[in-house]
């Protein structure tokens, strides 16, 4: 039977005809009743007929939801590939006149085969089809090489462009890796390295101190030079942090160490105190308020200190309290009454850290007990070396008297280990306990300038009080003493001023204290933590030696007792000659009995 499609119109056939075509659009009729063999009238030649006639009414649908689903064009894009040698003009045309759509412009009609005869890409089917884009620009074949992929999505090449493969290329970690591991606020903060080292004695008898070489690494652009060393001796240090607490009020300002009267040359001691000087400096260059602080810079940049700090000095005779706010509002350190805590967060920590403070002293005492009988176990491992050298020279037998200096060598190197980590206790965890005890000391000096503050206020409060009294009986007394009544008018308007700076200085110390407490419960977690971690590795390496020094002597006293053995320790081997002691000769003896 004869395939009912051969003769439908579109570009299945050979396009070689276009009247033809048309005549059969138009007249479905006529195109049926052409030339039939007389002799043959049967049921499948009038179905065939018939199923000819269904195709030929239909022929542009094809066109048209091929269009639709495949080309973004719609009717103006080529329905198919035509064969070779055809002319795409004549193949469209008729189409797109059926369908009633804008003729195909010959521009794009010539850059069609080009297109098509480019492989299309993998992804293209999976674009979603639509009507065409009046803002798309189909002729830029130019970035469609440059990118190496094709601009269309479709076999017509018609369709969205797809995007450059650099796109996809971005990584998520290279974006991670480029934010900051800091804050803005921290990363546009000068940043300060500051060593304390080389203590040596200076000055004769009766004037002799330390002096410390405190050496300075800093960005910031206050200072002449990034590197700079001056020296610096222990009360320098400590007018450093009076002066501080006197420019800040409500900052805890990291507190120098204790004065020590007895022993203050010894080597430990200089030891501990110059590395809690080197932490104090630290933790100041390292406050956001105190680092911009010009005593600070005066103290680790002035090569003659002690004349600058007596022209400072003599430029501001009384630097405690005029210099300071308090001083200025007229401040008596001893007046006011009996201070009452009205805000419940400062009365909670004001109980937290006195207890803290009691817990703190009780550990350091127990650290200090620890570290005095690691040091007395020190000694004890020193005589008992002693006594154990003694014996063994005293002794006639070298099988005896080997394995006793052995054993006094290993006491000698248990003391050594004993007073390393005592040493090393007191420089890692006793110097952490100790600085927050005298840091307590300086929060509990911050909350007395915030009472100095409220009775600064209330103080002001009360003088403004006495003003207004004075006021309003002159008021009272009439016009007659106008200048006596402009005069009260003045101290009136200066005590409010007074009241309102005074308020306001209060209530800011609040405020900053508030954040400096914050700021010191996150350092003492961190420092607290850090200084366990390191405690504890210090006491396990010196157990993991002490177990190799006792395995090595054991396997030193099992290499007496085998013969067989290639290795013996070098003083048994001197003073032991080979068959020549009692051990030998019993053994002999037995070997003998058994044969």
């Amino acid at each position: 039977m004869e395939d009912p499609w051969a003769d439908s119109a579109g570009t299945s056939e050979p396009l070689g005809a276009s009247s033809q075509q048309s005549a059969t659009d138009s007249t479905p009729a006529a195109s049926a009743s052409g030339p039939e063999p007389s002799t043959t009238t049967t049921t499948t030649a009038s179905s065939a007929r018939s199923s000819r006639i269904t195709p030929r009414r239909l022929v542009a649908q094809p066109t048209r939801l091929q269009a639709v689903e495949d080309d973004p064009l719609g009717p103006l894009g080529a329905s198919s590939t035509p064969p070779s040698g055809t002319n795409d003009a004549a193949a469209t045309t008729p189409a797109a006149e059926k369908a009633g759509g804008p003729p195909v412009p010959p521009l794009k009609e010539s850059q069609l085969p080009l297109r098509t005869t480019m492989p299309a890409p993998p992804s293209a089917g999976k674009h979603r089809a639509g009507p065409p884009d009046p803002h798309r620009i189909d002729d830029d074949e130019d970035d469609d090489r440059l990118f190496g992929v094709s601009s269309g999505s479709g076999p017509g090449g018609g369709g969205p462009r797809q995007p450059p493969p650099v796109q996809a290329a971005l990584p998520s970690p290279v974006r991670s890796a480029t934010q900051p591991s800091v804050s803005l606020e921290q990363a546009a903060r000068p940043s300060f390295h500051i060593t304390v080292g080389d203590p040596h004695k200076v000055g004769d008898l009766t004037s002799s101190h330390i002096v410390y070489s405190v050496r300075t690494k800093t960005t910031s652009k206050a200072y002449k030079q990034p590197e700079f060393e001056v020296k610096r001796r222990y009360r320098d240090f400590l007018w450093l942090y009076n002066t501080l607490h006197a420019n800040n009020p409500g900052v805890v300002v990291p507190p120098p160490p204790e004065k020590q009267a007895v022993g203050r040359f010894e080597s430990n001691f200089v030891e501990s105190r110059r590395a809690a000087l080197e932490k104090m400096l630290n933790k100041i260059a390292a406050h956001p308020t105190l680092q911009l602080d010009a005593d600070l810079k005066l103290f680790l940049e002035s090569e003659a200190f002690n004349v600058d700090v007596k022209h400072k000095e003599r430029k501001e005779p009384s630097l405690g309290e005029s210099k300071s706010v308090l001083g200025s509002l007229g401040f008596s350190v001893g007046g006011g009454n009996k201070f009452v805590e009205q805000d419940d967060w400062f009365h909670d920590r004001r109980v937290y850290l006195d207890a803290l403070e009691n817990q703190l002293k009780a550990l350091l005492k127990a650290m200090d007990s620890m570290v005095a009988q690691r040091k007395a176990m020190a000694e004890a491992a020193g005589d008992f070396s002693a006594s154990l050298h003694a014996l063994s020279t005293v002794e006639l037998s070298p099988t005896l008297s080997g394995p006793l200096d052995a054993l006094s060598e290993l006491q000698l190197t248990i003391r050594d280990v004993y007073d390393r980590q005592a040493q090393q206790d007191v420089l890692t965890f006793g110097i952490i306990i100790e600085e927050y005890i005298r840091l307590i000391g300086s929060v509990k000096q911050a909350f007395t300038q915030r009472q100095k503050a409220f009775h600064s206020w209330h103080s002001a409060e009360s003088e403004l009080v006495k003003r207004k009294a004075a006021q309003d009986k002159l008021l009272r007394q009439g016009k007659s003493q106008q200048d006596r009544l402009n005069q009260v008018n003045a101290e009136v308007a200066d005590s409010e001023r007074k009241v309102h700076q005074a308020r306001l200085l209060f209530e800011d110390m609040g405020r900053l204290m508030r954040s400096e407490l914050d700021r010191f419960e996150r350092e003492k977690v961190e420092d607290f933590k850090s200084g366990v971690e390191t405690f504890l590795e210090s006491a396990v390496e010196a157990q993991k030696e002490l177990i190799e020094k006792w395995e090595t002597f054991l396997m030193q006293l099992d290499a007496e007792d085998d013969e067989t053995v290639f290795y013996r320790p070098p003083v048994v081997q001197a003073n032991k000659p080979a068959g020549d002691t009692a051990v030998d000769r019993a053994r002999a003896r037995i070997h003998e009995d058994s044969d």
